[in-house]
């Protein structure tokens, strides 16, 4: 049994997204989204929006173009 990634990390987020996209949905993040505010709640999944968004500046900002 392979052991799921961190909660916040991201990585489920995009694993979701990509089974989504697999299956021919046509918004998969959106679908993706959806699925973790029911299951985390609206105030959890905008916590860990908010992380991810900041990692993905810092990203951004640590590389150059």
């Amino acid at each position: 049994m392979s052991k799921a990634p961190k909660l916040g990390s991201g990585k489920r987020f995009k694993n979701l997204a990509n089974k989504f996209a697999k299956q021919g949905i046509n918004d998969p993040a959106a679908l993706a989204a959806s699925v973790g505010r029911s299951k985390y709640g609206n105030k959890k999944m905008a916590k860990m929006a908010e992380k991810g968004k900041a990692r993905h500046e810092k990203s951004m900002s640590d590389s150059d173009y």
